[in-house]
């Protein structure tokens, strides 16, 4: 075992090498913040599409979804319908008049500066709160993330769990302070196809061990029938319009993810935007699927008894499966889903402060070098906090996931498609649809008693919300209505 371990280990070590290689060529291409941001707005289609997708699945792609399926079932087919949609229409009705937008106004390289200039905010509130909110959520985010890194590091060399996780914030923070975007958009390619392989190759194999999908449809049929049926629970309870839409619901939460939204605004030509949704949605098709697949085979590869912990089925499969080589190589896999992830939201939190606070609100004549720098060490003390919140070892990947998705989803996705497709809108409407979207997940988290998502209140309350407020107050400017104009007709 201790051999395994090693070559494990080495294997591991090779692809932490070559992320961080690749951090150190971003870096030396780094002069300023919107290089560390955005890249300098240069990405191809192919890395935007990869990017987006690997920042997008994180670890629950590969710890949380499985041990999803494997405890749900078909029920959890629901939720990987929902991601699809909200891929695709992310991808077909976001993203080239957010990265077009987004360059009319002023060149904004995050969402809250995008925010205030679309609606020539003087108050610098929207942006504020806007990055009050990246802040909050993003805590919870990353924390999924570094929780996955513990459980993986635990998994996989047996390291006490508090140990694992500061070894895992430890290796995305080191490419990450010093490469920014660039880094984290060329690791993402790789940690992209590999996480696609990785879920591909396992239930294969799996399957063919346990003697094909017949058998594994009787294993789940044997440990608990209602895993086989799409509109009950595993109690065989009917799951009801609550619960599928809840499910469903998830798609929402795509039009308000800031590091996704970023790859949006970074690809270098908006005309490549059609090839990078092809692939983003055949991506995410493949990867979706596998991850199902993982859950629903591993339950009868496992057998009766199953996991203690449905999230690692995973780490287990591989493990229990495959050569110390081949293990290594599709554990790190798991690294990369986890690394691509986290990495992301760092920088998005870093550039929050960076530009949204640092900059707007105390060192407004700051030089590019000065920000480049605040960034980075913002993502340090992210970092830390983050690592607080996923020191917790009952943590679940998918239950910080799921409240970070929603408050993303309802502060920022009214806000986004709205200011994109409605001259009228101004800034008092993104203000309140903002608040009122980001309050509601969090009041709505404490009081719910019916299982609803808090992403679809919140959604709907945001969405009102601007809707209101907006008709209540006085139109935006000419200037603005101008530009809207000037985006639309570009088309």
């Amino acid at each position: 075992m201790t051999g395994n371990i090693g070559i494990v280990s080495a294997t591991f070590a090779v692809y932490i090498a070559v992320m961080l290689a690749l951090g150190y060529v971003a870096y030396k291409r780094t002069t300023n913040l919107s290089d560390y941001i955005l890249g300098g707005r240069t990405i191809g289609p192919g890395t935007a599409a990869l990017s987006a997708g690997a920042s997008d699945m994180s670890g629950w792609l590969l710890l949380g979804l499985p041990g999803y399926a494997l405890a749900a079932g078909y029920e959890a087919t629901w939720i990987a319908g929902g991601l699809l949609a909200g891929t695709y229409l992310n991808w077909l009705i976001v993203a080239r008049r957010l990265r077009v937008y987004s360059h009319a106004v002023n060149d904004s390289l995050t969402l809250p500066a995008y925010f205030e200039f679309r609606f020539e905010d003087k108050s610098r509130a929207l942006r504020v709160i806007s990055a009050i909110f990246i802040l909050l959520f993003f805590l919870f985010y990353t924390s999924s993330g570094l929780v996955a890194a513990g459980k993986l590091f635990e998994s996989t060399f047996g390291l006490d769990y508090q140990t694992a996780v500061v070894v895992g914030t430890v290796i995305i923070v080191s490419y990450t302070f010093f490469g920014g975007f660039l880094a984290v958009s060329w690791t993402d390619v790789i940690q992209g196809l590999l996480m696609a392989a990785a879920l591909v190759i396992v239930p294969i194999i799996a399957l063919n061990s346990i003697g094909g999908w017949g058998n594994a449809q009787a294993a789940m049929e044997a440990s608990n029938p209602e895993l086989l049926t799409f509109f009950n629970d595993v109690e065989g309870n009917p799951l009801g319009f609550v619960a599928i839409i809840s499910l469903v619901g998830w798609g929402l939460g795509y039009f308000g993810q800031p590091h996704i939204l970023a790859r949006f605004k970074a690809i270098g030509d908006d005309a490549a935007l059609p090839t990078a949704r092809r692939i983003a949605v055949l991506w995410t098709s493949i990867c979706l699927v596998a991850a199902l697949m993982v859950g629903w085979v591993g339950i009868g590869y496992l057998g009766e008894g199953g996991i203690a912990d449905a999230e690692t089925v995973f780490l287990v499969l591989i493990q229990a499966m495959m050569h110390p080589i081949v293990a290594g190589i599709l554990l790190a896999a798991v690294l990369a889903a986890i690394m691509s992830t986290a990495d992301s939201q760092l920088l998005v939190s870093s550039s929050a402060l960076a530009e949204d606070f640092y900059k707007a609100l105390f060192r407004r004549d700051a030089t590019q070098s000065e920000l480049v720098w605040v960034g980075r060490f913002a993502v340090v003390g992210i970092a830390i906090l983050a690592l607080v919140f996923a020191f917790n070892p009952e943590s679940t990947v998918l239950s910080l996931v799921s409240y970070a998705w929603a408050g993303f989803g309802a502060a920022f996705g009214p806000a986004v498609i709205l200011s994109l497709f409605w001259k009228r809108m101004n800034r008092n409407g993104a203000l309140a649809g903002i608040i009122v979207g980001g309050v509601t997940v969090v009041v709505y988290k404490q009081i719910d008693t019916i299982g609803l998502y808090e992403i679809i209140p919140g959604f709907i309350l945001a969405t009102i919300a601007i809707v209101v407020a907006t008709l209540l107050s006085p139109p935006p400017s000419a200037t603005i209505e101008a530009t809207f104009d000037e985006v639309a007709n570009s088309y």
